[in-house]
């Protein structure tokens, strides 16, 4: 019997495909940084991306020569995943074309994708990523690299559903510490970090609507990082909120001791990702018509639902069944 298609080509017919990204975007700026990152993930697993920082990373001067380092760390052994990225500079620097330019031409094969900061409009946005598309053609990349965006001034706040939806665009991330600076002292140092960045009203309107504007266009929304480097109890807590109350999937680390309680903190609860997994088995053996579970009737609605919690679930590295490694995530 031909077996029912697998969901992600039957419940999004028609539809913008849902990104399914790690649940960490870890930070590092110096060649010695990435590869300790690399070593790690290729520890855990591609549980969390590595971004290689070419903007803040990068000292005064030598630009050029941090670019080709970061790479070189891309086309490295160390990369073990396929899941390391890069930050450019942004577009007022006289740097970011080159940075472009570098990274695409020695490592556009394998970047998993390329941050715009401090985007000032959408047509900011429009025009580093024609710029990352043209340089993609002469270097004869054949698969446009997905872009993440961060909004972290004013104008990008404001045309941030806009750049959601701008095309290859994968993940809006917030950038809390720029966005309070651009205030002008408006708003008080303690926004920066917990509570003050999850109660203070102009950081949850911008949370809220960096969320909105990213999942309603099928985009990832990626929370800013904590300051907390070393109880990670207060790190749970803050991926934790920034999930729970705000809607994002993803957030960034800046320390290797960030990665796994932000990990734990994205990651569904296991009843509920049993029912997901009695509930897809079901409905795809059902050929993805209307089923029962418990007493209740679901659809592919429902389906939709369950099935991102499932892979959420296996994107965090939570222990799934054989069968539905087997039926949904191990290669053709």
């Amino acid at each position: 019997m031909t077996p029912a298609p697998h969901p992600r080509d039957v419940l999004f017919a028609g539809e913008r495909a849902f990104p399914v990204l790690p649940v960490v975007d870890h930070y590092a700026g110096s060649e010695k940084l990435m590869r300790k990152a690399l070593t790690l993930q290729g520890e855990m697993g591609p549980v969390f991306d590595v971004t290689c920082d070419c903007e803040d990373g990068a000292r005064a001067g030598a630009e050029t020569e941090h670019a080709h380092m970061a790479a070189s760390v891309i086309m490295s052994g160390d990369n073990r995943h396929q899941r390391v990225g890069a930050r450019i500079h942004d577009i007022t620097h006289p740097h970011w074309e080159r940075d472009i330019d570098i990274l695409i031409g020695t490592a556009g094969q394998r970047l998993a994708f390329l941050t715009l900061p401090k985007v000032r409009s959408a047509a900011d946005a429009r025009t580093q990523i024609q710029a990352l598309r043209d340089t993609e053609q002469a270097h004869r990349i054949d698969t446009p690299i997905p872009v993440h965006v961060l909004i972290e001034t004013h104008g990008a706040l404001r045309e941030v559903w806009e750049i959601a939806a701008l095309e290859r665009v994968e993940s809006l991330d917030f950038g809390l510490m720029d966005f309070v600076s651009a205030h002008h002292g408006a708003i008080p140092g303690t926004a920066m970090t917990s509570p003050g960045q999850f109660s203070h009203p102009l950081i949850v309107r911008a949370k809220t609507e960096i969320a909105a504007a990213a999942l309603a266009n099928g985009v990832v929304p990626s929370h800013n990082v904590t300051t907390e480097l070393s109880d990670t109890s207060l790190i749970l807590a803050d991926a934790q909120r920034a999930r729970r109350e705000f809607g994002y999937l993803r957030m960034w680390s800046i320390h290797p001791n960030q990665i796994r309680p932000i990990i734990e903190a994205m990651r569904p609860d296991f009843a509920e990702v049993e029912d997901a997994v009695e509930i897809l088995f079901g409905a795809q053996d059902a050929g993805w018509g209307p089923t029962r579970h418990s007493g209740k009737l679901h659809d592919r609605a429902s389906y939709r639902y369950y099935w991102t919690l499932l892979c959420r679930a296996h994107g965090t590295g939570m222990a799934l069944p054989e069968e539905v490694r087997q039926r949904y995530f191990d290669p053709a």
